[in-house]
Order: structure tokens, then sequence, then C-alpha cells
């Protein structure tokens, strides 16, 4: 399940990774949410990448960006997307 997907949460060295795409004001929103709250973020722009979007699609059920995963503790936790972001904190 979602080799390349897993292998770039297991490497994200921040406390959040979302999955985005270039124009997504909710991915902005998402970023700007979280530098506010002064949590360091990565990410990975799946625009012209529709294989690892899917990936990250089957892994969660998520079909829109931005797709949140919190990946301070050992293993990631999909929280969802900008709204579920700011719920969950």
């Amino acid at each position: 399940m979602g080799e390349r997907a897993m292998a770039l949460l297991n490497r994200a060295d921040t406390d959040f990774f979302i999955v985005s795409t270039n124009v997504c004001p909710y991915c902005f929103k998402a970023k700007r949410y979280l530098d506010g709250h002064k949590l360091s973020w990565s990410e990975v722009n799946v625009q012209n990448d529709r294989e690892l979007r899917m990936e990250f699609v089957a892994m969660t059920g998520h079909r829109t960006v931005p797709i949140v995963f919190d990946v301070r503790g050992p293993n990631p936790v999909f929280v969802g997307g900008s709204d579920n972001l700011e719920d969950y904190l």
C-alpha cells in the first residue's frame, strides 16, 4: 500500500506533512494555520504526479487537497483537510 507515499511520510522531519497542488487556497490556508501555531511542515506537490496522489487517496480515502498528516509521533496520523486541521489543533 502506497510505498512512495509511506516513504515520504516516514522521511518527514517536520511536525506536519501536507499533500498539495499548485493552485489550492485550502493548502495555503493549512500552511498559514501551522505557521501561526509555530508548527513546522513539509509538503509534496502532486499536481503532476497522479500516481502518487492516488496512493494518498487509497491510504486515506480523502480525495481533495490538502491531505494533512501529523508526523510528530512514531507513526503518521491522518488529520484530513484544512478544516480538519483546525479542529485537530
